[in-house]
């Protein structure tokens, strides 16, 4: 599971894929919990969930 911003949205969904070689889940992340949960790549907060 990758935690990303929109930024970084892209780079995440290409690694999902590279490294499992399946489609990727792409799922927001509650309000509540973007405060808490900070993003893979850099330190914005993270708006999507990525993974298989």
């Amino acid at each position: 599971m990758i935690y990303c911003c929109q930024e970084h949205v892209e780079l995440a969904l290409d690694t999902v894929v590279d490294e499992h070689e399946t489609y990727p889940l792409l799922n927001e992340i509650p309000k509540e919990k973007q405060l808490s949960t900070s993003c893979e790549y850099c330190r914005n907060v993270a708006v999507y969930m990525v993974g298989n």
